[in-house]
């Protein structure tokens, strides 16, 4: 005999678990703190990437005057100058993505956690059957 309660509440779970399911059970292998950690590690290293080609290319782009000036240029000044922009930058965008990613953290956990509660109403259903 089908129980159209319980069809209905397999398929609500069955859709979760091929769409959004799959991203927050992925997520939620990880400890909040683990997972958080790799992803803001991920960003700074693409954040580096992305300022080295962006620097690459604006010394490209200003190849002439940068030749022109290389002797006249205080070089640790320089360097103070991008690190300070460097960290700048990665420090801004380390704690959007710390932002961000505590906040999908926290939706996958809130999720997962009515997805559970459908399958032990689920499982609820199978036993009072039996």
């Amino acid at each position: 005999m089908i129980h159209e309660e319980r069809v209905i509440l397999m398929s609500r779970l069955q859709a979760y678990e091929d769409n959004e399911g799959k991203k927050d059970i992925a997520t939620a292998n990880y400890f909040r703190g683990d997972y958080i950690g790799l992803q803001m590690l991920k960003s700074v290293i693409y954040i580096t990437i992305a300022a080295g080609i962006f620097y690459a290319g604006y010394v490209f782009y200003n190849l002439e005057d940068f030749l022109k000036s290389i002797y006249e240029t205080d070089w640790i000044e320089y360097a103070k100058l991008l690190l300070t922009r460097y960290l700048v930058l990665v420090i801004g965008y380390a704690l959007i993505t710390y932002m961000v990613y505590a906040y999908r953290y926290a939706k996958a956990q809130k999720n997962l956690k009515k997805y559970y509660g459908g399958l032990k109403a689920l499982n609820a259903m199978y036993h009072e059957e039996a």
